[in-house]
């Protein structure tokens, strides 16, 4: 069976925040995609608010392709520490945090949130632009590391 590359990473060591590149993909006709785990909060110890990291990924889904170009998706972790980022081409783990970065701030700045209406969003009732301001606040003064120690 082939390993799921998440679960190879022992979540006991990594210190949150940091920004890591997961992985290269390469398709067979030579697309390659980057893939990025953008962890805010401390495995096993934090956890997103549901309501607050549902806001979150919306206007960071919005704000980041504002900065970088590529963009697959942003997908929220289950275990509700941090995101997943795709996005085509084989990109560097520091130009990822700098998009990232400009994006949280404009999240401080955000007055709504894209997509909060039925049509848009399959739970969009379940949604915080206060929770996602108070995240994205945390992450920006913590700073995020481009080494899964803590070491920048």
């Amino acid at each position: 069976m082939e390993k799921v590359e998440s679960f190879e990473l022992d979540h006991r060591i990594v210190k949150a925040p940091y920004i890591r590149k997961c992985c290269l993909l390469e398709g067979e006709k030579g697309d390659k995609v980057s893939k990025f785990d953008l962890r805010f909060l401390q495995p096993n110890k934090e956890a997103f608010g549901t309501a607050a990291m549902h806001g979150l990924e919306h206007i960071l889904a919005h704000e980041l392709r504002k900065e970088i170009s590529g963009i697959i998706d942003l997908s929220p972790m289950g275990c509700r520490t941090g995101f997943y980022l795709s996005i085509w081409g084989d990109r560097e783990a520091s130009e990822i945090k700098k998009a990232l970065e400009i994006s949280l701030k404009s999240v401080l700045e955000a007055k709504e949130i894209p997509a909060a209406n039925e049509i848009q969003c399959g739970n969009y009732k379940d949604l915080s632009l206060f929770g996602a301001k108070e995240y994205a606040k945390e992450a920006l003064e913590k700073g995020f590391s481009l080494n899964i120690y803590g070491n920048n």
